[in-house]
């Protein structure tokens, strides 16, 4: 399992490497900010720009676990589909090739014979990143590949990452919408159970550096299978809150915001925007709770922060089982589960956290969460 962790820190970085090039290189930006300001004409390639590094990283995830670890190959799952189609109307599979010059060709058919985007987004992804400095030595966890499966969001908070707004981020607070929100999520679940056991996030735009204007990133990351609770992130300091601090996305409905308010105060609400970076907030305790009422997530967005809160202690339920359940033990019995569609739905749909969820720090907290809310949806 340190093995494995060490691959996905790796090429979670290689990922953030990808969607930094993707804003920082004049040819592959234009393709990306075209999807804000350009004529119609241009709408529909645009927003495939985005998918294609969407698919590009997943696909780049994809080949690279597959190749260490041949036994998960058919158990790395993600956002998008690999299948597309060019601006000349011919399907194209998307993969990452044996050489960098392999791929900027395949590429290059799905940019419509934009060899130099093509080349960029190539070399990119064909190389090494620097060497990601974790402890992750002596970290035994009982479980083989075979047994596990894998979710990849490659850029969650995606209008984040295209608008850009650059914000410097201040040591324990809350900032609610900029690239930081951006995250690279990879999680690894248990396919007999579903229980996520091991994530790794990559924020690729943490730090400005001021010769240049290049980006730093930063990453996280969590272990958590039977007695085994390892992660990069530190609990606070006991006693170190007041009153209960929650996050919600500004789209919240009107009567969560209010039950909420009533429990902790209105200068105790927060929003942010993606569902990883609020997730991310509670795991660094720049809130206690992340909820959210609607079945608007998916489990690529939810898998891997979810695995650093196990290792903290917490977790993340699904909401409405949550207000249904009277049970003391309601946070493990309630808890989003990875390993089974919802199969009376279609497509993405099939894997939505279809309940909402409410991501926690401690159990203390979801108490009086859904105390709250009981009753109110």
């Amino acid at each position: 399992m340190a093995d494995l962790l060490r691959l996905l820190l790796r090429v979670a970085e290689k990922a953030a490497n990808v969607a930094r090039v993707c804003r920082q290189e004049a040819q592959l930006f234009q393709l990306l900010v075209q999807e804000k300001t350009g004529d119609d004409k241009n709408k529909k390639f645009v927003q495939d720009f985005k998918t294609l590094a969407d698919v590009v990283i997943q696909e780049m995830i994809r080949h690279d676990v597959g190749a260490q670890f041949p036994e998960m190959a058919d158990f790395i799952h993600g956002e998008e589909s690999n299948k597309f189609e060019n601006g000349l109307g011919e399907s194209v599979t998307v993969t990452v090739c044996g050489t960098e010059q392999e791929t900027a060709a395949l590429l290059a058919t799905v940019l419509d014979g934009d060899h130099l985007a093509a080349s960029l987004l190539a070399r990119a992804i064909h190389q090494d990143p620097a060497t990601i400095n974790a402890n992750t030595d002596g970290l035994k966890v009982p479980l083989s590949p075979s047994e596990l499966g894998i979710w990849i969001d490659p850029i969650d908070a995606t209008s984040q990452y295209i608008e850009g707004r650059e914000e410097v981020l201040e040591e324990g607070h809350l900032s609610p919408s900029g690239l930081h929100c951006a995250l690279v999520l990879i999680g690894v679940y248990l396919r007999s159970t579903g229980e996520p056991v091991m994530g790794v996030i990559n924020q690729p735009f943490n730090h400005k550096i001021p010769e240049g204007g290049g980006w730093s990133g930063r990453h996280f990351w969590g272990v958590s299978y039977g007695n085994v609770n390892v992660c990069s992130e530190s609990l606070p300091a006991v006693g170190s809150g007041g009153r209960l601090s929650v996050v919600l996305s500004s789209s919240e409905k009107q009567v969560v915001k209010e039950a909420l308010t009533s429990l902790c105060g209105p200068d105790r609400l927060m929003y942010a925007s993606g569902a990883g970076y609020k997730i991310l907030c509670v795991i660094q305790g720049l809130a206690d709770v992340y909820v959210l009422s609607e079945g608007s997530t998916f489990k690529w967005d939810s898998c891997a922060p979810h695995a650093l809160l196990r290792a903290l202690g917490g977790g993340v339920v699904d909401l409405h089982k949550s207000l249904q359940s009277s049970s003391k033990a309601q946070d493990r019995q309630t808890e989003l589960t990875y390993h089974q569609p919802y199969t009376e739905c279609k497509g993405a749909n099939r894997w939505a956290n279809h309940g909402g969820l409410v991501a926690y720090r401690d159990c203390s907290h979801l108490c009086s969460v859904t105390g709250a809310l009981r009753g109110k949806l």
